[in-house]
Protein backbone atom coordinates (compact mmCIF):
# COMPACT_ATOMS: atom_id res chain seq x y z
CA UNK A 1 0.00 0.00 0.00
CA UNK A 2 1.75 3.21 -1.26
CA UNK A 3 1.86 5.96 2.02
CA UNK A 4 -0.20 8.45 2.23
CA UNK A 5 1.08 12.21 2.48
CA UNK A 6 -0.45 12.58 6.13
CA UNK A 7 1.77 9.01 6.89
CA UNK A 8 4.72 10.79 4.95
CA UNK A 9 4.52 14.15 6.61
CA UNK A 10 4.10 12.58 9.87
CA UNK A 11 7.43 10.69 10.19
CA UNK A 12 9.46 13.86 8.84
CA UNK A 13 8.12 15.63 11.49
CA UNK A 14 8.11 13.00 14.27
CA UNK A 15 11.59 12.31 12.87
CA UNK A 16 12.44 16.38 13.38
CA UNK A 17 10.77 16.07 16.66
CA UNK A 18 12.71 13.24 17.88
CA UNK A 19 15.71 14.65 16.87
CA UNK A 20 14.80 17.97 18.49
CA UNK A 21 14.89 20.14 15.00
CA UNK A 22 12.89 21.95 16.55
CA UNK A 23 13.75 23.82 20.20
CA UNK A 24 11.74 22.96 23.65
CA UNK A 25 8.96 25.38 23.12
CA UNK A 26 9.61 26.78 19.37
CA UNK A 27 7.21 27.33 17.66
CA UNK A 28 6.92 25.59 14.28
CA UNK A 29 6.36 27.63 11.30
CA UNK A 30 3.65 25.58 9.04
CA UNK A 31 4.48 27.49 5.88
CA UNK A 32 7.89 26.45 6.10
CA UNK A 33 7.52 22.86 6.92
CA UNK A 34 4.81 22.87 3.64
CA UNK A 35 7.49 24.24 1.27
CA UNK A 36 9.85 21.56 3.14
CA UNK A 37 8.38 19.10 2.48
CA UNK A 38 6.73 19.73 -0.52
CA UNK A 39 2.76 19.56 0.97
CA UNK A 40 -0.44 21.50 1.23
CA UNK A 41 -1.53 23.00 4.64
CA UNK A 42 -4.08 20.26 4.59
CA UNK A 43 -2.31 16.84 5.37
CA UNK A 44 0.65 18.86 7.25
CA UNK A 45 -2.08 20.41 9.80
CA UNK A 46 -3.50 16.51 9.76
CA UNK A 47 -0.09 15.53 10.52
CA UNK A 48 0.51 17.99 13.45
CA UNK A 49 -2.48 17.15 15.04
CA UNK A 50 -1.32 13.91 15.10
CA UNK A 51 1.81 14.48 16.65
CA UNK A 52 0.00 16.64 19.72
CA UNK A 53 -2.41 14.07 20.34
CA UNK A 54 0.92 11.82 20.69
CA UNK A 55 2.79 14.40 22.83
CA UNK A 56 5.05 15.14 20.93
CA UNK A 57 4.08 18.93 19.98
CA UNK A 58 1.73 21.21 21.79
CA UNK A 59 -1.42 23.25 20.10
CA UNK A 60 -2.35 26.87 21.14
CA UNK A 61 -5.34 28.24 19.13
CA UNK A 62 -3.85 31.92 18.99
CA UNK A 63 -0.24 30.75 18.16
CA UNK A 64 -0.12 27.17 16.55
CA UNK A 65 1.96 24.31 17.29
CA UNK A 66 4.80 24.03 19.70
CA UNK A 67 7.60 21.64 19.81
CA UNK A 68 6.86 20.36 23.59
CA UNK A 69 9.09 21.64 26.63
CA UNK A 70 11.09 19.09 28.32
CA UNK A 71 9.23 18.38 31.59
CA UNK A 72 11.14 16.34 34.43
CA UNK A 73 7.81 14.82 35.89
CA UNK A 74 6.78 13.98 32.50
CA UNK A 75 10.09 12.30 31.44
CA UNK A 76 10.18 10.63 34.83
CA UNK A 77 6.24 9.02 34.38
CA UNK A 78 7.23 8.02 30.82
CA UNK A 79 10.42 6.29 32.18
CA UNK A 80 7.66 4.89 35.10
CA UNK A 81 5.19 3.60 32.75
CA UNK A 82 8.37 1.80 30.41
CA UNK A 83 8.90 0.15 33.26
CA UNK A 84 5.85 -1.39 33.92
CA UNK A 85 4.84 -1.99 30.87
CA UNK A 86 7.86 -4.21 30.03
CA UNK A 87 7.52 -5.81 33.22
CA UNK A 88 4.18 -7.00 32.21
CA UNK A 89 5.08 -8.09 28.78
CA UNK A 90 8.00 -9.84 30.16
CA UNK A 91 5.54 -11.77 32.55
CA UNK A 92 3.27 -12.50 29.22
CA UNK A 93 6.40 -13.56 27.37
CA UNK A 94 7.55 -16.28 29.99
CA UNK A 95 4.59 -17.96 29.15
CA UNK A 96 3.77 -17.16 25.79
CA UNK A 97 7.09 -16.95 23.75
CA UNK A 98 8.15 -20.03 21.90
CA UNK A 99 11.70 -21.47 22.37
CA UNK A 100 12.55 -20.48 18.89
CA UNK A 101 11.13 -16.77 19.57
CA UNK A 102 13.47 -16.35 22.50
CA UNK A 103 16.55 -18.34 20.69
CA UNK A 104 16.45 -15.52 18.07
CA UNK A 105 16.19 -12.41 20.55
CA UNK A 106 19.19 -14.20 22.16
CA UNK A 107 21.26 -13.63 19.07
CA UNK A 108 20.05 -10.20 17.99
CA UNK A 109 21.47 -9.16 21.84
CA UNK A 110 24.47 -11.26 21.09
CA UNK A 111 25.29 -9.73 17.94
CA UNK A 112 24.21 -6.28 19.48
CA UNK A 113 26.65 -6.87 22.54
CA UNK A 114 30.11 -7.52 20.25
CA UNK A 115 32.04 -4.39 20.44
CA UNK A 116 32.22 -2.59 17.17
CA UNK A 117 34.63 0.75 17.25
CA UNK A 118 32.31 1.76 14.10
CA UNK A 119 28.62 1.80 15.48
CA UNK A 120 27.49 5.32 17.37
CA UNK A 121 25.73 6.10 19.92
CA UNK A 122 22.88 6.53 17.75
CA UNK A 123 23.19 3.46 16.50
CA UNK A 124 23.78 2.05 19.83
CA UNK A 125 20.21 4.21 21.10
CA UNK A 126 18.68 1.63 17.65
CA UNK A 127 19.96 -1.33 18.75
CA UNK A 128 18.53 -0.87 22.54
CA UNK A 129 15.15 0.02 21.52
CA UNK A 130 14.45 -2.80 19.08
CA UNK A 131 15.77 -5.06 21.42
CA UNK A 132 12.83 -3.61 23.99
CA UNK A 133 10.87 -3.81 21.20
CA UNK A 134 11.89 -7.60 20.51
CA UNK A 135 11.08 -8.19 24.07
CA UNK A 136 7.63 -6.43 24.56
CA UNK A 137 6.50 -8.62 21.42
CA UNK A 138 7.02 -12.00 22.59
CA UNK A 139 4.30 -11.07 25.03
CA UNK A 140 1.45 -11.23 21.85
CA UNK A 141 0.17 -8.15 22.78
CA UNK A 142 0.46 -5.42 19.87
CA UNK A 143 -1.04 -2.48 21.81
CA UNK A 144 1.98 -2.87 24.37
CA UNK A 145 4.37 -2.95 21.88
CA UNK A 146 2.87 0.66 20.13
CA UNK A 147 2.82 1.90 23.57
CA UNK A 148 6.62 1.39 24.17
CA UNK A 149 7.56 2.51 20.57
CA UNK A 150 5.81 5.53 21.77
CA UNK A 151 7.66 5.74 24.33
CA UNK A 152 10.83 5.16 23.39
CA UNK A 153 10.18 8.49 20.75
CA UNK A 154 9.29 10.49 23.47
CA UNK A 155 12.37 9.82 25.62
CA UNK A 156 14.85 8.86 22.96
CA UNK A 157 17.42 12.10 23.72
CA UNK A 158 17.44 11.58 26.80
CA UNK A 159 18.13 7.70 26.44
CA UNK A 160 20.80 9.02 23.95
CA UNK A 161 22.48 10.54 26.67
CA UNK A 162 22.05 7.63 28.90
CA UNK A 163 23.89 5.12 26.09
CA UNK A 164 26.96 7.12 25.76
CA UNK A 165 27.32 6.88 29.46
CA UNK A 166 26.54 2.76 29.73
CA UNK A 167 27.57 1.31 26.23
CA UNK A 168 28.40 -2.22 27.89
CA UNK A 169 26.26 -2.49 30.62
CA UNK A 170 23.45 -2.08 28.80
CA UNK A 171 24.07 -4.85 26.90
CA UNK A 172 24.83 -7.32 29.09
CA UNK A 173 21.88 -6.92 31.04
CA UNK A 174 20.12 -7.55 27.76
CA UNK A 175 21.62 -10.66 27.85
CA UNK A 176 20.68 -11.43 31.78
CA UNK A 177 17.14 -10.61 30.73
CA UNK A 178 17.28 -13.31 27.67
CA UNK A 179 19.29 -16.17 30.69
CA UNK A 180 15.48 -15.63 33.07
CA UNK A 181 13.83 -16.28 29.87
CA UNK A 182 15.29 -19.49 28.88
CA UNK A 183 14.44 -20.69 32.02
CA UNK A 184 10.92 -19.61 32.25
CA UNK A 185 11.51 -17.69 35.63
CA UNK A 186 9.02 -15.26 35.67
CA UNK A 187 10.30 -13.61 38.41
CA UNK A 188 13.93 -13.16 37.65
CA UNK A 189 12.89 -11.95 33.88
CA UNK A 190 10.70 -9.28 35.74
CA UNK A 191 13.22 -8.26 38.46
CA UNK A 192 16.13 -8.11 36.12
CA UNK A 193 13.60 -5.35 33.87
CA UNK A 194 12.70 -3.61 36.87
CA UNK A 195 16.46 -3.55 37.53
CA UNK A 196 17.48 -2.14 33.97
CA UNK A 197 15.19 0.56 33.59
CA UNK A 198 14.59 1.32 37.31
CA UNK A 199 17.52 2.83 38.34
CA UNK A 200 17.34 5.67 35.31
CA UNK A 201 14.57 7.14 37.56
CA UNK A 202 16.36 7.67 40.22
CA UNK A 203 19.18 9.77 38.16
CA UNK A 204 16.45 11.15 35.89
CA UNK A 205 16.47 14.40 36.66
CA UNK A 206 20.25 15.21 36.06
CA UNK A 207 19.86 13.37 32.68
CA UNK A 208 17.30 15.69 31.68
CA UNK A 209 19.15 18.95 32.54
CA UNK A 210 22.10 17.27 30.96
CA UNK A 211 20.55 16.36 27.90
CA UNK A 212 18.48 19.83 27.55
CA UNK A 213 21.78 21.43 27.73
CA UNK A 214 23.24 18.69 25.26
CA UNK A 215 20.42 19.64 22.80
CA UNK A 216 20.91 23.63 22.57
CA UNK A 217 24.65 22.62 22.04
CA UNK A 218 23.90 20.75 18.95
CA UNK A 219 20.89 22.82 17.57
CA UNK A 220 24.05 25.71 17.68
CA UNK A 221 26.25 23.63 15.72
CA UNK A 222 23.90 22.65 13.42
CA UNK A 223 23.51 26.14 12.58
CA UNK A 224 26.71 27.22 12.75
CA UNK A 225 28.28 24.72 10.55
CA UNK A 226 27.19 26.04 7.10
CA UNK A 227 28.26 29.87 7.91
CA UNK A 228 31.95 28.15 9.03
CA UNK A 229 31.87 26.24 6.15
CA UNK A 230 30.86 29.57 4.21
CA UNK A 231 33.68 31.86 5.44
CA UNK A 232 36.55 28.84 5.07
CA UNK A 233 35.50 28.79 1.34
CA UNK A 234 35.57 32.72 1.06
Amino acid sequence: MAQSAVDRVYIEIRRMAMDFRFLPGERLNEAVLAKELGVSRTPLREALNRLSAEGFLTFSANNGFFRKTIDVKEIFDLYEFRMYLERSAVRLAVDRASNEQIDQIEQFAIVSAQVDPTRTVDDLVALDEKFHELLVGLSGNAQMLEALRNINARIQFVRWMDMTERRSETQHQHLVIIAALKERDVEAAEQCIRDHIAHRLDQIVEKVERSYGRIFVRKHHAMSAPSAQSAATT
